[in-house]
């Protein structure tokens, strides 16, 4: 069994990725792991299974889990504007074809886990950059997103759908409600309760070496580029909800089950998290995922019945997907920036379903991947 599954992520070495590490779950025990390839290029290291990765926006889910612990708690309504908690964002503009206008619509905090609150990926927004600077690199996460609010968003709030920092402003949402930092609260209520020991949105310098070593691919070779976090950590103080996680996949994996089986979360609450809730205009904008819509931080199926499973991937390549209706959880590590990998992973669940409940008959999906992505993997 899986064989077809092994092929397809041994084929992802061929396409510059360093080593990978794939773990699948199915009706709650591990029926597949699989790895290959080197976690250290330069010293030839390969692939042992206890790789601290940085999972990028595979904290997204993380995130949007601890807020909807809150929620259930009856603590905030997704209707609620989100000024009510974070003042700062009353008073918003926005950028429209005639310049930069007053926002007539508030931010709800529906909106940040749908992303449709206009919120770009701006990184290197000015108010960033000049706090940096006055906290020398440090940025602490709550007045980092405090300073963020002066800038102008993309699109009025509910118009469309971006990827942006909508998640960093909702570690924040759960850092003011909880009353409580978030990194702290996200070890106490899901990697505590998980036994999650590897995992963390704040890694103590002194740790640094406990990750794997991260490439970048350029010119089709894969560069070492360090171990900290590419990008998305604003400062040495920010716990960043949207890319700030490092995990292990065997850490990872007990997350993907603790939803699973509604040990975080009830029943009702990840089926909601797991239902698409883009309008057509919406999905305008979240188009680039064929097959899927998006839920509550995750893409969900949207009218396709080859795609069961909810889930999310980071930028050095970690992929999740949990598939409620075969019991299926499924997560694949690498640290591998800007690969070619990145559109092909959506694929990856069909391959294990086919071959764990159907006839095995994954040429289709091969056919898909020519088709969609436009690598062939049967040479």
């Amino acid at each position: 069994m899986f064989e077809k599954t092994k092929i397809f992520c041994d084929s992802l070495l061929n396409l510059g990725v360093p080593g990978f590490d794939l773990i699948v779950y199915k009706d709650g025990k591990q029926v597949l792991r699989h790895m290959n390839g080197y976690s250290d290029l330069e010293n030839k290291v390969k692939m042992s299974g206890k790789e601290r990765f940085n999972i990028y926006s595979c904290s997204k889910p993380i995130t949007c889990t601890a807020a909807l612990q809150l929620w259930e708690k009856g603590l905030f309504s997704l209707e609620d504007k989100l000024s009510d908690y974070l003042p700062e964002f009353k008073e918003m503009s926005v950028i429209t074809e005639d310049g930069i206008k007053k926002a007539k619509n508030p931010i709800l905090i529906k909106h940040l886990f749908e992303m449709t609150s206009g919120f770009p990926y701006n990184i290197d927004a000015p108010s960033i950059l000049k706090y940096r600077e006055e906290t020398n690199g440090r940025c602490p996460t709550r007045e980092t997103i405090r300073r963020y609010a002066k800038e102008p968003l993309m699109f009025e709030p509910g118009d469309n759908w971006a990827y942006g920092l909508s998640h960093d402003v909702l570690a924040v949402l759960v850092e003011v409600v909880a009353k409580e930092k978030f990194e702290d609260y996200v070890k106490k209520n899901i990697f505590d309760v998980l036994g999650m020991k590897n995992s963390t949105f704040m890694l103590p310098e002194n740790e640094l070496d406990t990750v794997s070593q991260q490439y970048d691919l350029r010119e089709l070779k894969p560069v070492n580029v360090g171990k900290n976090i590419v990008n998305y950590k604003l400062g040495s103080e920010f716990a960043s909800g949207g890319a700030g996680g490092i995990s292990t996949v065997e850490d990872y994996i007990l997350f993907l089950e603790g939803l699973r089986k509604n040990i975080l979360l009830k029943k009702e609450t990840v089926e909601l998290m797991a239902t698409n809730r883009l309008t057509d205009k919406q999905k305008q904008g979240f188009s680039k995922l064929y097959g899927y819509g998006y839920g509550l931080g995750v893409r969900c199926p949207d009218d396709n019945e080859d795609y069961t499973d909810f889930g999310w991937d980071g930028a050095a390549g970690s992929y999740l997907s949990i598939d409620l209706k075969n019991g299926i959880s499924i997560f694949l590590g690498m640290h591998l920036l800007n690969a070619q990998t990145q559109s092909i992973r959506e694929m990856l669940c069909r391959f294990i379903k086919a071959e764990l409940i159907g006839d095995g008959n994954v040429a289709p999906i091969y056919e898909d991947i020519k088709r969609l992505f436009g690598f062939d993997l049967t040479k």
